[in-house]
């Protein structure tokens, strides 16, 4: 009764959050067995939880950096570290992409914040429009793989799973599918016969390289000195960034601190000294330094619309979870849940069957529901059989959030879709025809990902 009451008012177009906390509604106003204020309880105790107070402050750094010019100077890093490939712009979207996840997490805010720079800088070079839009949407969902995640947070909190240690299964992953796009985009340029799009020249490789070995080089100074060597953390942590500062100033490095990022954020959580929620809150607060104090790109007056946009998205996110959290414990109430899991343990006890059968599920669940509102339906029907068997629940939170990243390419409920279809002011078919062939190394990855679980988990463990 509950699943037909939701279908029903899904298929006349109400909105999915509203669809949920209704449908709830209306089966115990039905078939009244509970008092219709349990709605209400279970939605406020649905969003009474420590770890998404992440929620807002992980989207408000990632509009800081979105709105602050970061974007340019990760598009600069990238033409001079890759530009001079064949292809070479695609590759830059590509690398421009793995960089710019680490500050904004979502794929939207990848699509619409780089996606403008590099679809106009692509077309420019001769690039068709739809190539360029085809590997902008791909790159895109690589927002929500590489740390930090708003999807990797929702997940946590619906299933009870460790965010930092979702944020360090999203790494290698992540840098599968830039691998395999980067391929992707060698074999166009194979085909095509395209060129490079700037000239090599060692002085600026060697300065891009040198970024990218502070980046690394960097974090793993500061582990040997803290957990190696003992000395204070907080201490530790604080001469670094006046180190790095100061390395930014002398050697003018064009994207070094914001790619710090993901590196504080990871790092902080794994050496303990905040958690993922404090850990929002750091980036917030470094993404306020480089934007207001260091760049000076960010004004007061930007910094107010960008809170009010943040409160308007945060708003929207934690509504659908307060819906989803009645709609989940009514459909636990009723035994659905149990009765899905019993039908699909009953037809197969093999765990590759059924993520194969789930793969299925949530990439068509993903054309038709926004991430986190899938997130939010399917964790309480699905964990109870990956339980069952055996599956490591990080794992699946990787292959889940994967699937619903490639049903934002699709029509009919696809944004990143959407979106690019708006900025490259093309029409939504041509759209979904130029992302068609990028579905193989996305589709690609999902399969390794799936069925090579140590690839996920291997960080994970290390630390966890």
């Amino acid at each position: 009764m509950l699943k037909i009451i939701f279908l029903v008012l899904m298929s006349g177009g109400i909105p999915v959050a509203i669809a949920m906390a209704g449908s709830a509604l209306l089966y115990i106003w039905w078939t009244g067995t509970l008092p219709g204020f349990v709605v209400i309880h279970r939605m406020v105790s649905g969003i009474d939880s420590f770890p998404l107070l992440a929620v807002p402050f992980f989207i408000l750094a990632g509009n800081l950096m979105n709105n602050a010019g970061i974007t340019n100077r990760i598009y600069n890093y990238a033409l001079a570290l890759v530009g001079w490939l064949k292809g070479g712009l695609g590759h830059v979207n590509v690398v421009g992409s793995v960089v710019f996840a680490g500050m904004s997490g979502t794929a939207i805010a990848d699509a619409a914040g780089l996606g403008t720079i590099e679809i106009k800088a692509m077309t420019d070079h001769g690039y068709s429009k739809e190539f360029a839009v085809g590997v902008t949407a791909a790159s895109a969902t690589l927002g929500p793989i590489i740390p930090p995640s708003l999807p990797f947070v929702i997940y946590g909190m619906m299933a009870n799973v460790s965010v930092g240690a979702l944020f360090l299964a999203g790494i290698l992953p992540g840098i599968l599918m830039a691998g395999l796009m980067m391929l992707t985009v060698a074999y166009f340029a194979h085909k095509n016969g395209w060129g490079a799009d700037i000239k090599f020249e060692w002085p600026r490789v060697i300065k891009a390289l040198a970024e990218t070995l502070v980046v690394i080089g960097w974090p793993l100074m500061l582990w040997v000195l803290i957990v190696k060597f003992g000395f204070p953390a907080q201490i530790t942590v604080f001469a670094g960034l006046l180190v790095l500062f100061a390395a930014d100033k002398f050697f003018g490095f064009q994207a070094v601190l914001p790619i710090m990022t993901p590196v504080l954020l990871i790092g902080g959580m794994t050496t303990g000294i905040f958690t993922p929620t404090e850990g929002a809150i750091a980036a917030c607060l470094w993404a306020m330094v480089l934007g207001l104090a260091w760049y000076r790109t960010l004004n007061w007056k930007m910094f107010v619309k960008v809170c009010l946009d943040t409160v308007e998205t945060t708003a929207t996110v934690l509504f659908i979870v307060a819906a989803a959290s009645i709609f989940g414990w009514m459909l636990t109430a009723t035994g659905v849940t149990a009765a899905i899991s019993q039908w699909v343990l009953g037809f197969t006890n093999e765990a590759w069957v059924f993520l194969l059968l789930a793969n299925l599920l949530m990439l068509f669940a993903g054309c038709f529901l926004e991430p986190t509102a899938a997130i939010t339906i399917l964790v309480p029907i699905l964990m109870p059989i990956v339980q069952q068997l055996g599956i490591d629940p990080v794992h699946f939170g990787l292959v889940m959030v994967l699937n619903l990243m490639i049903g934002l390419l699709h029509p009919p409920m696809g944004m990143v879709l959407f979106v690019l279809a708006r900025v490259a002011k093309l029409s939504v078919e041509r759209t979904t025809i130029a992302i068609l062939p990028w579905l193989v190394p996305l589709l690609g990855s999902l399969v390794v990902i799936t069925y090579f679980p140590k690839l996920v988990l291997w960080l994970p463990k290390m630390f966890y």
